[in-house]
């Protein structure tokens, strides 16, 4: 079969895989995201929450019936789904409710909480103006599905399309896609959440960065890096300007390398790291001009429990305390179970090997950026790693990259090198 049949038939295949999930899936932002959709689509405050709180009911409950199905105790028990959606819509509407009448009807997500926390999703247009067109077509529960696929698969066909436009040979290209599905890549790409769309945009930041350095195609390659950055800003500015400074770091941590070993630092290298500086300055002028939630708030949005509880009086010290607190821990998980850190250590070696060393650096930059959403999230409880998760873009790029130079190079066992030498003897 030809590579563009068996990156459709993988990607095919990770689409009938998801079907065991419909529902289920989504998380307390995701009613944010949905409702805002909505009311893009035209539904009332109350049309919004009513579809909304339908479908994150259905899912809830739906999560308890399997649960209780492989309870040891209670999986005998009755059906537990209509009790859950009752109480789950008794629950929410009370909230939705006294919101409403006490005026909370700005903006366009429905007021499932504060004004001041909600602020932070009407930030976020990219994901529901994306996921508007599927919602209105298929409905809210296989809308969402189907917007979650397409996220999806494209992070994995984005993957092969960079390995390809670094001349790695076709089958460990798949390897790159497939790596993409299985890795927690797929599994966060599959959440009705920003994070897929942030998967997607950065990959394809990063295959212009591919285009730039090794496709001959630089303008091209520099137009979707801005392209990149510009989306990444609708969806979640915070990470545009994560990636835009670290974009720009890579480029000029290679220029003082290349400079350190008497070499031209490149054009190409230079209007990377360009881009991305501009990106960064853009983006806090236009968040600025936007009166977009500064880091301050963001900062008093962690430390207050989304503003549940007052205002810290000192939250900057308090922040970095929790840093310090929050990396321990983690490293200290890292070490009892190490598969995160070797993937990413496997990646790095892989991207930063032999005559690709240039994009490599880009490449790490890019999953660096998920060590900064991270950090400026520093909750161990915040559903599973989905925050750090772009740095598992790593070890997608990069262990296909080290697996191609390792079949490149010819391994001799001292036992076949004597043999080898004794037949060229005889």
């Amino acid at each position: 079969m030809r590579p563009r049949t068996w990156v459709l038939v993988l990607a095919a295949v990770f689409a009938v895989l998801q079907l065991a999930n419909v529902t289920g899936r989504d998380t307390p932002d995701t009613r944010n995201y949905l409702s805002y959709a909505l009311s893009l689509g035209g539904d009332s405050k109350r049309e919004a929450a009513a579809a909304t709180l339908d479908y994150a009911c259905a899912g809830r409950a739906s999560a308890a019936y399997r649960r209780q199905k492989v309870d040891v105790v209670r999986f005998h028990a009755p059906d537990p789904r209509r009790r859950v959606v009752t109480e789950c819509r008794a629950t929410a509407w009370r909230e939705v409710d006294a919101r409403l009448r006490a005026g909370q009807r700005g903006g366009h997500t429905v007021p499932f909480s504060s004004a001041r926390f909600m602020r932070i999703f009407e930030a976020r247009p990219g994901y529901p103006v994306f996921l508007l067109p599927f919602v209105t077509v298929l409905g809210v529960t296989w809308g969402v599905w189907a917007a979650s696929v397409v996220i999806a698969v494209a992070g994995g066909i984005l993957a092969f399309l960079i390995l390809r436009t670094l001349s790695v040979p076709v089958p460990l290209a798949l390897t790159g896609q497939a790596l993409y599905y299985v890795l927690p890549c797929g599994t966060t790409a599959m959440r009705p959440m920003t994070e897929g769309l942030l998967l997607a945009l950065t990959l394809a930041a990063v295959w212009g960065c591919a285009l730039v350095l090794h496709g001959h195609r630089a303008r091209a390659g520099l137009v979707l890096v801005g392209g990149s950055l510009a989306g990444l800003f609708t969806v979640k500015h915070s990470q545009a300007l994560f990636l835009g400074l670290c974009l720009a770091g890579a480029g000029a941590v290679i220029a003082v390398l290349r400079r350190g070993r008497g070499q031209a630092v490149g054009r190409d290298v230079m209007a990377l790291a360009a881009v991305g500086g501009s990106a960064v300055v853009g983006g806090l002028l236009l968040a600025k001009v936007l009166h977009y939630p500064s880091a301050s708030e963001s900062v008093q949005d962690l430390l207050a429990d989304h503003f549940t509880r007052p205002d810290r009086t000192r939250p900057w010290p308090e922040f970095l305390h929790l840093q310090a607190n929050f990396w321990t821990e983690w490293l200290r998980r890292q070490l009892w179970q190490p598969l995160f850190a070797a993937a990413l250590a496997v990646g790095a070696w892989g991207a930063l090997q032999g005559r690709r060393r240039a994009f490599g650096g880009f490449l790490v930059a890019a999953g660096c950026t998920g060590i900064l959403t991270q950090a400026a999230h520093p909750d161990i409880t915040i559903w599973g790693d989905r925050l750090i998760v772009l740095a598992w873009l790593l070890p997608v790029v990069g262990v296909p990259l080290l697996l191609e130079r390792v079949a490149r190079e010819r391994v001799t066992l001292p036992a076949q090198e004597r043999a080898e030498r004794a037949h060229t003897m005889g």
